[in-house]
């Protein structure tokens, strides 16, 4: 398996800046860019497409805080780590509310889609507003969630960086757990913003 980390001569740990690795990137893949050698030979232009490649994923992988956590749990545990349905209880609620504002969201939209008299249109408008609404209150709510686990993230990265490899088995599980729930999020937020953008035409 790659090891994105080395790839982007990071430190393999839970939180990284993503405006540093940023940086980092761009110096590293600045050399190997395909408009930076249109006059090498045509194996060295292969060569440099693939390490450039090779460093755009690692990025993608490393600046997304789920697709980070996965990788290394991946590289730390030798494995994915498993699927597991089971929504955590704290989060139970608020996905009966997202599943629910989704389905009726759903429903209005399917209605709207039907009606073809102006006067009845400028009236669905009005209701469509309140499912915006509805549905930008849901996301800021996952936002402020999301905040959260941000924040505990930084605080596991911390006990990680001093630990040693003993230790750090014991956080394991902690940063499993913190990325199935930005798992959840991101799939709950997708969901919200699909219908958002339904409603916005």
């Amino acid at each position: 398996m790659t090891d994105n980390f080395s790839l982007l001569n990071e430190p393999r740990r839970p939180w990284l800046d993503v405006d540093l690795l940023k940086q980092k990137f761009l110096t590293l893949s600045a050399t190997v860019h395909p408009d930076k050698i249109h006059s090498a030979s045509e194996v060295e232009k292969s060569v440099a497409a693939k390490k450039f490649a090779e460093l755009n994923a690692a990025y993608n992988c490393l600046a997304e805080p789920k697709l980070r956590l996965l990788h290394l749990l991946e590289l730390e545990l030798g494995a994915k780590p498993k699927d597991i349905q089971q929504i955590p209880a704290m989060l139970a609620d608020l996905f009966a509310e997202v599943a629910a504002v989704c389905r009726h969201a759903d429903e209005f939209l399917a209605e709207k889609a039907k009606v073809t008299s102006p006067l009845l249109q400028v009236q669905l408008f009005e209701r469509g507003q309140d499912w915006m609404e509805k549905l930008n209150n849901l996301q800021r709510q996952l936002n402020e969630l999301r905040e959260q686990v941000l924040s505990r993230l930084k605080s596991l990265d911390e006990k990680w960086i001093v630990d040693d490899v003993k230790s750090r088995r014991e956080i394991l599980p902690k940063l499993e757990e913190v990325y199935r729930l930005f798992g959840y999020f991101n799939r709950w937020n997708n969901q919200l913003q699909e219908r958002v953008v339904q409603l916005s035409f």
